[in-house]
């Protein structure tokens, strides 16, 4: 009875403090490292992306060992995954948005993004200007009360921030 009321508490609590993002996803001590040779701040990421459709969020990730970064853009109906060369600045890939995950949180996103005028690169500046010495990794656009906000990821160093600000 005892062990099945650990494991019970075990999964409650495995929920409850389920990781975010940024635990779930980034190693502080690998992005730290790769960041050092980057020289495109994920902002101007954005406004690279610009040309090729309206960037619904972005985010700096390890993919296969290799640093990327990596934006979701709108055009139309289409939704898109860009990867931007992050020294050149320069869109080194484009896939049209198939899988199934993808396209709903390419989805919601985009729900958010209708709802602002405002642009990513305006929480993404907020972010850093309010936690100095820090580096925006990601910024995701979702609804929160039915109203548009911007999660940021910040780091400096290894130490991670998640950071949520309006998008009005």
């Amino acid at each position: 009875m005892r062990r099945a009321l650990a494991v019970a508490a075990a999964v409650i609590l495995s929920l409850v403090a389920a990781p975010s993002w940024a635990e779930e996803h980034l190693d502080p001590a690998a992005m730290a490292k790769a960041l050092q040779q980057v020289s495109l701040p994920l902002e101007k990421g954005l406004k690279v992306s610009e040309r090729e459709g309206k960037p619904l969020s972005a985010k700096y990730e390890i993919e296969k060992g290799a640093l990327q970064l990596s934006l979701y853009t709108l055009k139309g109906d289409s939704f898109s995954e860009l990867i931007i060369d992050h020294n050149s600045g320069a869109v080194a890939k484009e896939e049209v948005i198939t899988d199934a995950d993808d396209l709903k949180a390419a989805k919601e996103q985009a729900a958010a993004m209708a709802k602002t005028r405002a642009t990513l690169d305006v929480p993404i500046a907020k972010a850093i200007q309010d936690n100095p010495g820090y580096r925006a990794v990601s910024v995701v656009p979702k609804l929160e009360g039915g109203q548009p906000v911007a999660v940021v990821i910040l780091i400096k160093g290894q130490d991670v921030k998640k950071v949520t600000e309006k998008l009005n």
